[in-house]
């Protein structure tokens, strides 16, 4: 049911047609790319690998050269030893040149959901040259994280029968201290502030105080120059923790809603960290294993011309693999998510003392960011992160504090 303060007819009737495309992609997603992924391993790969090595060839001539000068060439001998033998350029140049396919396969798709239609719905304040500075920005990401999984997961498992285990721990201690870096990140693509000294900051401070929630500072993310969108985060962990709040929020939402907001964040802090760990780091050795398994049969029935174990053409079948196996794991950690997300909303009323403030901020959010309050029900089950906002809305109240 939609709350009959949420939206007008036509307002409610603006956000439907805004979220239908994404329903309809999201419908055809299942099926579409993990066929373009099955014909891309089949037809691409061993003209594309040829191509690579042709063309690390022809770069390796070219810089015959750099080789000479003694500290230019620690960096080709220790990629010659971590790959066991030559052959990591044609394998990196591979790997790059397929995700590159694939994202240009999906720039048609980013450009209309990313810019066209959130600009024809009044979401994106974003210029053209903004918008295609992040994307080259993302792109360089990808390599970074290309060229890290290529040389480490397959030279790795070049040298060693037992990779799998020692790849499953040092991702899993990965993961983990990733979020330190977390604050880091939004940086990347917007410019960020301490939040002002006042009666927020203090009022903030004081909450937390109450939460017994430390962290290091609250920090403004300068978003309005390219969404409209509200948002508020905690980001990195411990010591490097940080409050962010970005300033379409502060313009948009009283003291009261955005301390709402904040305690909501504030109840993912106290969420068991260690179920969804250990469950991460199983799903990701049983994956790495299978991937063994993969590597294996390729050699023994010499697919796309492999006649070794961790060649990196067995790259594609490990991607569809990796698409098949989220398709599965999607739904199971969406319903956990959601989960999460409404214990997070209750905590934040009980943390508050203030559900009239907690619900106008929902509400607030939910029309600025134009959330759609009864989307599809398989849409919900196919993996979506946070309960539709009708159901928010309407769980709120029943989470008053009792007197």
């Amino acid at each position: 049911m939609v709350p009959p303060d949420l939206y007008t007819a036509a307002e409610l009737a603006e956000v439907r047609a805004y979220h239908q495309p994404y329903y309809t992609y999201a419908a055809c997603d299942a099926v579409v790319w993990p066929l373009v992924a099955v014909l891309a391993a089949r037809y691409l790969t061993k003209p594309l690998f040829r191509a690579s090595e042709r063309l690390a060839a022809a770069l390796g001539r070219r810089l015959a050269g750099v080789r000479s000068v003694p500290v230019l060439r620690a960096f080709p001998a220790v990629l010659d030893r971590l790959w066991n033998g030559p052959g990591w350029g044609a394998a990196l140049i591979f790997a790059l040149a397929y995700f590159q396919l694939f994202l240009i396969l999906d720039l048609p798709r980013g450009i209309y959901f990313g810019f066209i239609r959130e600009h024809a719905y009044g979401m994106s304040t974003e210029s053209a040259a903004s918008f295609a500075w992040d994307a080259v920005k993302g792109n360089l990401l990808t390599v970074a994280a290309v060229s890290a999984l290529t040389l480490g997961l397959f030279g790795l498992a070049r040298r060693l029968r037992a990779w799998w285990r020692i790849m499953a721990v040092v991702a899993s201690v990965v993961m983990i201290g990733s979020a330190a870096l977390d604050p880091y990140r939004a940086r990347v693509y917007f410019d960020q502030e301490p939040l002002p000294q006042g009666e927020l900051r203090d009022r903030i401070s004081a909450l937390m105080a109450k939460a017994d929630i430390d962290f290091r500072d609250v920090l403004v993310d300068k978003t309005s120059a390219k969404t409209v969108r509200l948002q508020a985060y905690f980001a990195g962990t411990g010591p490097t923790r940080t409050i962010n709040l970005n300033d379409s929020l502060l313009a948009g939402l009283t003291t009261d809603e955005i301390l709402a907001a904040v305690g909501h964040e504030a109840g993912h802090v106290g969420e068991p960290r260690w179920p969804a760990r250990l469950g991460s780091a199983a799903a990701l050795l049983l994956f790495l294993l299978a991937v063994e398994r993969l590597f294996r049969a390729a050699a023994a029935r010499r697919w796309f011309e492999i006649t070794e174990r961790a060649d990196v053409r067995t790259l594609p079948l490990i991607m569809l693999l990796f698409d098949l196996s989220s398709m599965v794991i999607g739904p199971l950690s969406g319903a956990a998510s959601r989960a999460r997300e409404s214990a997070a909303d209750r905590y934040a009323v009980r943390l508050t003392g203030n559900p009239e403030a907690f619900r106008s901020m929902l509400v607030k959010a939910a029309r600025t960011n134009k959330m759609d309050p009864e989307p599809p029900r398989w849409y919900v089950l196919k993996g979506v992160s946070h309960p539709p906002v009708g159901e928010r809305l309407e769980a709120v109240m029943s989470a008053r504090p009792k007197d």
